[in-house]
């Protein structure tokens, strides 16, 4: 396939979605592919992508899903089943549209919930270990009343304001997270079924403060996957760890990945095929 631009657009009809490609193609090295948050997209990572491809030496694929950043609008009202989706039909058209050859996953928060999906009932062997930082793998009652603090601070317009710099329609972009988390259906939302169909390695990053989850969504990973699981919980973290305490999370993420990409004889990623 043609060498991806250093930021464009993939066109995969009806979706016109951004991204930023960091580092070696995908038919040259291991990707790390992110997802990101329920707010989140291609600019609010920052500067971790960048220093994650230099501690690893993987080529790092970041996107914005319908709805966010710059990618074209999402169809709202979102289901309930929205990550499912995302997962199932959107995912394996941008792996296949990035000619994503091997790597690993790496997704925060709904981002995380995506990889599991996709991970737990999609045989991918290109998939070759998942980082999951502040997943959710059921609702939990702070996580839900975090999401109406925040509909309140949207609709105050002190959030919407945050918001307007990282997403073309900050409005669609809101709604399309907190739309089908506040729910009433939403309450039974839980994919721990799907961790037991996990057979890749895991790293679970949680902040210790976490206001949208507890440690109960690392133990439901600890007692129901059969795949090894490494879990790192940081002290003076919230929701995005990544943001919080930059360095321990690119530490644990870049030991992670690298002790992966060794066992697979990829060591510094030197573009050798599996």
């Amino acid at each position: 396939m043609a060498q991806l631009a250093d930021t464009g657009f993939l066109d995969l009809p009806p979706m016109r979605l951004e991204y930023r490609m960091i580092g070696p193609q995908p038919d040259t090295a291991p990707t790390i592919v992110m997802l990101h948050e329920g707010l989140g997209c291609v600019g609010r990572w920052g500067a971790f992508p960048e220093k994650l491809a230099s501690a690893t030496g993987a080529g790092v694929f970041v996107y914005s899903r319908a709805g966010y950043g710059h990618s074209s609008p999402g169809k709202l009202p979102r289901s309930v089943n929205f990550m499912d989706e995302e997962a199932r039909d959107v995912l394996p058209r941008v792996l296949e549209a990035i000619g994503f050859s091997r790597g690993i996953l790496f997704g925060h928060s709904d981002g995380a919930s995506i990889a599991t999906i996709y991970a737990g009932s999609v045989q991918d062997f290109r998939v070759r270990g998942l980082v999951l930082m502040a997943p959710h793998f059921f609702t939990e009652a702070i996580g839900l009343a975090e999401v109406r603090r925040a509909r309140e601070a949207f609709e105050s317009g002190v959030l919407r304001e945050k918001l307007k710099r990282w997403h073309a329609d900050v409005d669609c972009a809101f709604r399309s997270w907190s739309g089908p988390w506040l729910d009433p259906d939403f309450k039974r939302w839980d994919i721990t079924d799907a961790l037991a169909y996990i057979r890749v390695p895991m790293l679970i990053v949680q902040g210790a403060d976490d206001q949208y989850g507890t440690l109960k969504q690392v133990e439901a990973a600890k007692e129901e996957c059969f795949c090894p699981v490494e879990t790192v919980v940081l002290a003076g973290a919230r929701r995005s760890p990544h943001r919080d305490v930059p360095e321990a999370t690119l530490e644990a993420v870049s030991g992670f990945v690298n002790r992966l990409l060794r066992d697979h004889g990829e060591e510094q990623n030197r573009g050798v095929a599996i």
